[in-house]
């Protein structure tokens, strides 16, 4: 019988050999191979770059999602996102439970189709919370009803409209619901084989935890597919995107709310004046006639103004910005 355990002389021999390079060692036929394996049943589509962008777009998009569902049902949400792969449309769907939620839509005209997929554990605590109850999932899985399901629509039309602000420096969405399934077998909108970009995000409203799911078929994508690396994004220059972030800032700008303050005057009194006023007395400010008014806006004085009225209401007439200095009033 074969010996099967070297002793410890034997090993020190052999340590001893392989150092002098007396004995080489064996390298095995397959670490040899200059090729990899690939199964043409399951091809790689999407490069790994390609799919760490999708993760960093999506990241921006869990939390986005959080927040909009946190301000929407006035409970804790956290979503996150925990994977993003490539399989074959047929995997996806097989992979999903029944019932479940799947909702097509349309990214935009040039692109196609796209699928959501909501998670009963993540549907029924919603539903639950928006006809007014505390969140729970029912015991028994069922079915939803035509209501739960139009109140859902409107939910998933709101989730996908957020698409557009992680999308919009890769391409403009504009995501529209076309079908809404229950059971994701019926819906074969792509051939089985065909490969998807698959995120999936997990979700935790109070204390359920679900699941979404975002479905991104490579003939949907494969057109801006070259817009999906980090190149794309870095040799864009600010130049580029100025005239839209500016746009952009001033609409959110217009909607900012602030204190403005107008001064009439101001005067010094003495404390025994001041204890002896009575009504219809007259209180001299250090301001002429004629003279212009000052604006204060958040604290900063920033305009002179003339008083006037506006209907029945006092109002003023903004004459200018504020020169602190006057030789900059003469020039």
């Amino acid at each position: 019988m074969a010996k099967d355990i070297l002793s410890q002389s034997e090993i020190d021999s052999l340590i001893t050999a392989l150092s002098s390079g007396t004995v080489k060692p064996v390298v095995k036929e397959e670490e040899k191979k200059d090729h990899r394996n690939y199964d043409f049943r399951r091809p790689s589509k999407f490069s790994k770059e390609q799919i760490r962008t999708l993760q960093v777009i999506h990241d921006n998009y869990s939390r986005i999602l959080g927040n909009f569902l946190a301000a929407y049902l006035r409970v804790p949400v956290q979503i996150q996102l925990v994977s993003v792969s490539q399989v074959t449309y047929e995997e996806f769907i097989y992979s999903l439970p029944v019932p479940t939620l799947v909702t097509v839509f349309n990214m935009n005209p040039e692109m196609g189709s796209a699928m959501l997929e909501t998670n009963p554990s993540f549907v029924f605590p919603l539903i639950d919370l928006v006809f007014g109850g505390s969140g729970e999932v029912p015991k028994d899985t069922r079915e939803l009803t035509d209501i739960e399901i139009t109140v859902m629509r409107q939910i998933n039309e709101k989730l996908l409209n957020s698409l557009r602000y992680v999308w919009e420096d890769i391409t403009t969405l504009t995501p529209r619901v076309e079908n809404m399934e229950t059971n994701p077998q019926f819906n074969q909108m792509f051939a089985s084989t065909e490969t998807v970009a698959l995120l999936t995000f997990s979700t935790l409203i109070k204390r359920n935890q679900g699941l979404l799911n975002l479905c991104f078929p490579f003939i949907t994508l494969e057109k801006i597919m070259p817009k999906l690396t980090a190149q794309f994004w870095f040799k864009q220059t600010p130049q580029e995107l100025t005239r839209f972030h500016e746009l952009r800032l001033f609409r959110q700008l217009e909607k900012v709310e602030v204190d403005v303050n107008v001064v009439l005057g101001k005067t010094t009194v003495t404390l025994d004046d001041f204890l002896g006023f009575a009504k219809g007395d007259i209180i001299p400010l250090h301001r002429m006639e004629g003279e212009d008014l000052d604006i204060f806006v958040e604290g900063e004085l920033l305009f002179k103004a003339q008083p006037g009225a506006l209907g029945q209401n006092l109002a003023v007439q903004v004459t200018g910005w504020h020169l602190e200095e006057e030789g900059e009033e003469s020039a």
